[in-house]
Order: structure tokens, then C-alpha cells, then sequence
């Protein structure tokens, strides 16, 4: 990247993605949470809880930064959550989830097997009847205790007897990975894409294959060159590098945050070079020059706070760009790609080296390429 452009702050909006269906009785697509360890917190200012799966809802009510969630289920781009006693849903995209790497491999579908069953307002049938439910119906599960599933039922939380409910796992749905073909010897894969060449806004995901099933880690929005994506990159072009690259050096101006990643510490002095003329092009280096170029970008700033070198570049051909990395930032770069100081700690902590993870940076149209 070169110097992190100054504009105003991103404001944290709701996704407009939305799963076709996904309402309080759940489905074969609704990944049930019951047994994660994992803290939800809100990463927003604000952020709207919906009635339903998706911004064509009505707001119930709202969270605010730093908040925990009480989770209940994933379903596309949405958490369902507990609200006030309510069902509420909230885009997972200000939301992060904390405490585990992987998320459950499977949804399951619970159904009714008995022609009518109770559903109770305790677990036991020493507790009173708060309505039922009939054979063949979906139920929202929240866990298990015992023989009694915690349900959610009609926006209450209602108790059944698993002994006349069916649970019956499903094939999760088909992650963009699974398709890739490029990955080779990669367990860990981090994916940077936008709707197209010229959009500065990203998604980012990460991956890890896990007993041999990719496994989708986290999900978060970004950003890009001020000018999106470059089909040619060139030094000073304000794009972003489309590519496969492989994961080099984390740095940051604070002590190493719990990355596995070899780590270096900046200093005052710290400088990346991007002179195309000078021999030690696209290198980082320490001042003074001494001659030894004529421009280079200072890595004392607060976009440097932490983030990682993507070794793009690495033959170093002058002119064809410098200083790629992935860092702090929410407005936009000058080529490298960025998105918040606590989603990237997140990720130098997840990234494992004897994982060979790599970033794929690309439109959502060209994926096929991988």
C-alpha cells in the first residue's frame, strides 16, 4: 500500500443479503449453535435487530458496539439472537465471533415424530403446557439437556421431549472453496472479494480445511484501493493486486498480538521502499537513505498498528507496485487491502504457517479462476 488515504469513517449499514425462507422454525440451511463455546459481540456503533432474516423487516430494536449476543442459530449472512426475550436477527457482518476457529460442520433439522407433542414451559412434564406442536413440524433448537430439546416457540422459549423429535443432520451448504482448484498443499485460505473492478467496498472470509472439509472461519466487510481492483497493477495506481499470494511477514508498532506468523515489531525508522529505480525496491528497510532511494513509505502510522505482508511482487519488477499489505483501515487504501484493527488481530492469531495459507483477491465474476 502506499499512505493510507484520510476520508470519512465507513459507517456500518446492514447487509442486504438475505436467505430465501429463514424464519423461527428453522430449516435444513439453519446451522444450529447450541453446542459452541464462541462469544457474539457487536462491532457496529449501532446496529438494528430485525423481526426477520433480512433489511425488508421491521427494526425491533437495536445493540450497540461491544454488546454479546445471546446466539441461537447462522443462517446465510444472519444471526438469530435472543432479544429481550423476543427472536431477533442481526447481520453477521457487525457481528464477531470469538473463542473458536470453526464453525459447526453441520446443520441439523429437528422434526416432530409424534402425531401431537407438548411443548413446556420447563424441562419436565411436571411443567405446565404452553401450546404444542404436530408430526412433521420443524422446530428452532436451542440445546439439549437431557431428554428435553430447548425451543423456540412462537417467539417463547419452550421445551419438547427429543424422544418424539427427529434430529437428523444435513450436508452443510457448498463453500466458494470447495470449488477452487489452484489451493494445492493451502489449509488456511483468506478471500478478499468485491463486486467488481472498480467498487473499494470487500468481503472478507477466511477458511481451514479441517479433516479434510473446508470450513468457513469468519466473515467481514473491508476495504480496498481507492480505485478497486487493478487487472495490471502498477506502482501508484491506487488498486488493489488481483491474485493468489502467499503470506509473509506480520508486523505492527505493538508487541506481537499471538500470531504464529513471524512477527516484527516497527520501529521509527522503518521504512518500505517503493522507489521503482532503487535496487531495493518493494523491500522493507530502515532510514536514513544514505542514497539508497529516493522515495519509500514510513511504517510508523496508525494503518500499521498490525497486519501482514501479502508477498505480492516478490520478483520485484520495478514499477509493477509495492508495499502490498493487509491491514487497519475503513475507509479506503492505495492498494492494499484493509478492515478493522480487531478483525485483523483476529486473523494474524488464526493464520498458521504450517497451515500454507494463501489470500485470494478477486471479483466475485472471476472466482473461477481458482
Amino acid at each position: 500500500m502506499k499512505k493510507l488515504m484520510v476520508g470519512m469513517a465507513l459507517t456500518a449499514t446492514l447487509a442486504t443479503a438475505v436467505t430465501p425462507g429463514f424464519g423461527s422454525t428453522g430449516g435444513n440451511q439453519e446451522k444450529a449453535y447450541a453446542a459452541a463455546t464462541v462469544t457474539y459481540k457487536v462491532t457496529a456503533s449501532k446496529l438494528n435487530v430485525r423481526s426477520g432474516a433480512g433489511t425488508t423487516y421491521g427494526i425491533i430494536g437495536s445493540v450497540v458496539k461491544g454488546q454479546k449476543l445471546s446466539v441461537v442459530s447462522k443462517s446465510g449472512s444472519w444471526y438469530k439472537i435472543n432479544y429481550n426475550g423476543r427472536t431477533g436477527y442481526v447481520s453477521s457482518d457487525y457481528v464477531q465471533a470469538s473463542g473458536t476457529t470453526t464453525p459447526p460442520a453441520e446443520s441439523t433439522t429437528y422434526t416432530v415424530t409424534a402425531s401431537t407433542l407438548n411443548v413446556r414451559s420447563g424441562a419436565g412434564t411436571n411443567y405446565a403446557s404452553i401450546g404444542s406442536v404436530t408430526k412433521g413440524q420443524k422446530l428452532s433448537v436451542v440445546s439439549k439437556s437431557g431428554s428435553w430439546y430447548k425451543i423456540n416457540y412462537n417467539g417463547r422459549t419452550g421445551y419438547v421431549s427429543s424422544d418424539y423429535v427427529q434430529a437428523s443432520a444435513t450436508t452443510s451448504p457448498k463453500l466458494v472453496v470447495d470449488s477452487f482448484k489452484t489451493l494445492g498443499n493451502a489449509h488456511q485460505v483468506i478471500l478478499v472479494t468485491a463486486d467488481n473492478y472498480d467498487t473499494k467496498s470487500a468481503k472478507i472470509q477466511t477458511f481451514e480445511k479441517v479433516d479434510g472439509k473446508w470450513k468457513q472461519v469468519l466473515t467481514a466487510n473491508g476495504v480496498l484501493g481507492q480505485k478497486g481492483f487493478a487487472l495490471s497493477k502498477k506502482e501508484g495506481d491506487m488498486e488493489s493486486p488481483t491474485g493468489k499470494y502467499t503470506i509473509g511477514t506480520a508486523f505492527g508498532r505493538y508487541a506481537n498480538p499471538g500470531t504464529k506468523l513471524p512477527y516484527r515489531k516497527i520501529t521509527a525508522n522503518d521504512v518500505w521502499v517503493d522507489d521503482s529505480k532503487s535496487s531495493l525496491y518493494n523491500t522493507w528497510q530502515q532510514k536514513p537513505a544514505n542514497g539508497r532511494w529516493t522515495s519509500a513509505e514510513n511504517m510508523d502510522i496508525p494503518a500499521y498498528d498490525y497486519g501482514f505482508v501479502i508477498n505480492y511482487n516478490e520478483s520485484r519488477t520495478p514499477g509493477k507496485g509495492s508495499a502490498i499489505f493487509f491491514h487497519v483501515g475503513t475507509n479506503y487504501t492505495a492498494g492494499c487491502t484493509a478492515t478493522s484493527k480487531e478483525q485483523v488481530v483476529s486473523i494474524l492469531k488464526w493464520l498458521n504457517p504450517e497451515k500454507n495459507p494463501v489470500i485470494i483477491q478477486s471479483p466475485v465474476s472471476e472466482l473461477d479462476k481458482y
